[in-house]
């Protein structure tokens, strides 16, 4: 089982904040301060982020990669760049 499958079981197709957060071991905050930040983390996070209304969710498939260490160019999401 891949590392999508496995949070895709778990969570669904879309994470919450605080569900990466845990994920990644911060504080719900201390993700937010991330992607405000101009770093390679914060852009990678921002590439995954998705606005429903008010609510900020994270696509798994780019959250997957990430924690796998897969995902160097955040562009590169979707199997294309921007």
């Amino acid at each position: 089982m891949t590392t999508e499958e496995a949070l895709l079981n778990r969570f669904g197709p879309l994470l919450t904040l605080a569900q990466v957060a845990k994920l990644l071991d911060r504080s719900p905050d201390g993700l937010r301060v991330t992607l405000r930040a101009s770093n390679s983390l914060g852009r990678q996070l921002c590439a995954a982020r998705v606005k429903i209304g008010r609510r900020v969710h994270f696509k798994v498939r780019p959250i997957a990669l990430l924690v796998d260490g897969e995902l160097d160019d955040p562009r590169s999401i979707n199997g294309a760049t921007r």
